[in-house]
Formats: structure tokens, sequence, C-alpha cells
């Protein structure tokens, strides 16, 4: 093997990240992963004092020109790139704009159906999908779970300008053929033909290892029966992943029984027409019953909580820490952008964790830890998309998806004192003490956004 290697990218200081929901972050100093030019980790060593050495070494057929070296700050560390499991690209203009009293469908009516119908003007859709992906990136974000429009060719520049910057993606055209207004609704034919085309245009003309197609009905209430039928065929036949919202707001729930009263529940109705399986993408899960949490266990179907959009929307809390407990172990964090404002992942795990406290102070019962926010930001992310063997960790025979965290960078909000990196200055020991790699990381946690995020790598590909 070593000999098909003809360059090494060699990332050299601390590395964080949390492979496992049960388990506290894993901190590694003084490591060095090795990147070959496939962007594939080739080796990763822990405890490694000569990071070129070390290289050269392992593969001691290249010379000290095929390594490039990179190394972390002194008060910085590489963190896996974030997994985006929600965001409506479309919806994007309206970031910030919530009414103070809005729901759900009142949202879906005033804001967001006439901003995404806007959207079939294609120079707009470049506008707009272009600011996102940018935004994205910034914060950290390798890959993203992306709703377009009902638009097919918009959706189609969504997904070229995805690949063309570098992003890991899976990307949907929005399909809705009922209940919707009448400036912005399809036909099911309409709506299968244009997730075909999207998919061939995906996968054959695109043809980027980046870039995927997913299977999008909106959600149930917007979908008559004959498309959820032909989205559950056409996902089946041909292995695509399929998104979708599920259980987000009571007065939803309610509407979908009076909808589709055949169906035991609302999860029902997507497995009802094949739409439920281990490469579903399930948003926000609120308000599952015993029942319904069982049929998104056993199908091994995904879960994206949105806890600023449901904050923001009061649509209601979700029970993250008792699903897992309940054997639903697939649950990632999406921003739901524009219910949910900021497009970084960053800030969903903090609201991930202050919704988890709420809960536990009025309900009771275990919260989530700043080690499992970060676990759905990342490799919970990676494992609700079905990419948990690519992506998701610092692992050998993983692509690398990477952040360069930077507490120190410019025009950084955060302040590092000099005691708090080593530097005593002559005072007394018994004074404040160096931070940790554990306490550096929790500063970022609460106090970092995109301008401590230095550089992005996608597969190997800087890309920030």
């Amino acid at each position: 093997m070593t000999g098909t290697i003809t360059h090494i990218s060699a990332y050299y200081g601390t590395f964080v990240d949390a492979p496992a929901f049960d388990q506290p972050l894993r901190l590694r100093e003084q490591c060095l992963v090795a990147v070959d030019g496939s962007g594939r980790i080739c080796l990763v060593q822990e405890q490694c004092a000569d990071p070129l050495g070390c290289t050269l070494e392992r593969f001691p057929h290249l010379s000290r020109d095929d390594v490039t070296l990179v190394a972390a700050p002194q008060c910085g560390f590489f963190f896996p790139g974030f997994v985006d499991t929600h965001i409506h690209a479309s919806q994007y203009p309206n970031c910030g704009v919530l009414g103070d009293d809005s729901t759900l469908l009142d949202w879906l009516s005033k804001y967001t159906f006439p901003t995404e119908a806007a959207l079939s003007d294609l120079a707009w859709a470049t506008q707009v999908y272009s600011a996102v992906i940018r935004r994205t990136l910034a914060a950290g974000t390798t890959t993203a779970c992306y709703y377009t429009t009902i638009d097919t060719a918009a959706a189609q520049e969504m997904a070229r300008l995805c690949a063309s910057s570098g992003q890991r993606a899976l990307v949907g055209k929005v399909c809705m053929d009922a209940n919707s207004p009448e400036y912005y609704v399809e036909t099911a034919k309409e709506a299968v033909e244009g997730t075909l085309a999207l998919a061939r245009y995906i996968e054959d003309t695109l043809a980027s290892p980046l870039v995927r197609p997913v299977v999008t009905p909106r959600f149930a209430p917007a979908c008559s029966r004959e498309l959820l039928d032909q989205l559950g065929d056409i996902s089946r036949a041909n292995n695509w992943h399929v998104q979708t919202h599920l259980d987000e707001n009571v007065n939803e729930i309610k509407w979908v029984g009076e909808l589709f009263p055949e169906a035991q529940s609302y999860t029902a109705v997507y497995a009802d027409h094949g739409l439920l399986n281990d490469k579903t993408v399930l948003a926000h899960c609120v308000h599952l019953t015993t029942d319904e949490v069982e049929l998104v266990r056993s199908a091994q179907a995904g879960i994206a909580h949105c806890p600023e959009s449901n904050t923001a929307l009061m649509s209601g809390e979700c029970p993250v820490v008792d699903l897992y407990n309940a054997g639903v172990q697939k649950i990632g964090l999406g921003t739901d952008v524009s219910a949910g404002a900021s497009c970084s992942i960053l800030d969903a795990a903090r609201r991930a964790l202050d919704v988890s406290r709420h809960r536990a102070m009025h309900s009771g019962g275990d919260k989530l830890s700043l080690a499992q926010c970060l676990h759905l930001g990342t490799m919970g992310g990676a494992k609700v998309l079905s990419m948990d063997q690519e992506i998701g960790s610092f692992d050998t025979g993983k692509h690398f998806d990477a952040q360069l965290v930077d507490l120190q960078s410019q025009e950084s909000k955060l302040d590092i004192f000099p005691w708090q990196v080593g530097a005593q200055d002559g005072k007394s020991a018994a004074g404040p003490q160096p931070l940790d790699t554990s306490e550096i990381v929790r500063k970022w946690f609460y106090l970092g956004d995109d301008r401590n995020v230095v550089r992005v790598w996608v597969k190997g590909n800087k890309v920030k």
C-alpha cells in the first residue's frame, strides 16, 4: 500500500473528537494524523514528538519534500467537520425575521412558501445557495443535508454549487402536491420526474463523489398518497436517502391524523408508503409516541434534532436522551435554517445543551453533556446520514473532513490570558493554572464562532 502513496499531508497537534455518544471526548495531544492523496487518513500516531520523522519512518519511500506539515496553534486543535442533518438552503434569506407569535404552519404560509417560490429564478437561487454554502463552510460544516425548492433546475444548481465549493452534501428537490398554495405546488408526476432528473444530474452529469441525491417529500400533509407511494418506490429501487419532517408541532400532528385516518400514527404514514428505512432522515421528532419510537428504532432511521427552531416556533423539546435510551441511536443535529436563525452547528450544539437542561429542570431525567452535544454534531450526524464509516471522527481509513480551531485567531471574541496558556511571568505557582485541553474545548464550545475556524478540509482538500 505504501508504494502507491506519493504525498502525505501530516497534521500535528491536539486532536479532539467524540466518536461515541456514551463516552467522554477523545483528546489526543502531540498526535500525528497522516492523510494520503485520496483524502483518507492512513496513519494516526499518538505521543509523537517529531511529526515529520514519524511520517518518514512509516512511509520510508517518501522524502521530506513529499510531506506537507500542518500544525495546530498553541491554543487550538483539530476537530471533525460538523454534519448538518437538516437545513433548508432556500429559506436562508428569512433568517432572523421570525415573528414573536410564529408557529410552524403560519410560518410556512407567511415566510417560507413565498421565498421558496421566488427561487425558481436561477439568478436568485444561485445568490442564495452560494451564500448558504459559504456560511456553513465558514462555520466548520463539511457535510450538509439540504432541502431546496420544488424547482428542479434550482435544485440542480444547488448540487453544482456544493460540488464546486468542495462541500459534502445531500441535495433534495422538495416534493409537494397537496395542501399547498396555488402559486407553489406541483403534480405528483412533476414531483417524481423532477426528483429523478435531479438524481440523474447528480449521479451521471455532476458525478461528484461529494454530492448525493436525497428523496424529499416535504412532510406528509403536503403530499398525496400517490406521491408518497411513488417516492417510496424510487428511493428503495435506487437505495437513495429520504428526508422529511416528523412530529414537530402538535397542530401538525393533529392535521396528519385528519388527512391520513387509516394510519396508526404520523410515523406510520411514512412506513406505510415505503419511506421509513435506515437511510431516512426525520427532522424534529419532538412528540413521538412510544409506538412511533419503536417504528423509528426498528427501521434504523435517523433523527435530526433541531433545538433552535423547536424553541423559536415553540414546537417543544425533543427528548434526545430518552430516545437514545429507548434504542434510537442515530441522532444528529440540524440548524433548520431559517426557523433556526444560525447556519452554525456549534450554535445548534449549544442550543441542544440548553434545551436538554431546561427539559431536565422541569421534567426530570438525564440531560445531555457537552461531549454528547458535540457527538451529535459530528459522529451522530454521520450515523444519521449513513456515513459513519466515512466521516465523523479521526480514525484510520476515514476521510479527513476537519476544521482547525484557534482560540486566539484574529478578531476572535474569546479572550485568552497569558497565564491560561502557561506563561506565569514569575507569578506564584499557587495562582491560576493553565487551561488543559478539555477546558480549552469548553471555552470554544460556549464562546467560539466562525472566527475561530481558521481552516476547513473536506476529503483532505482545503475549502476554507
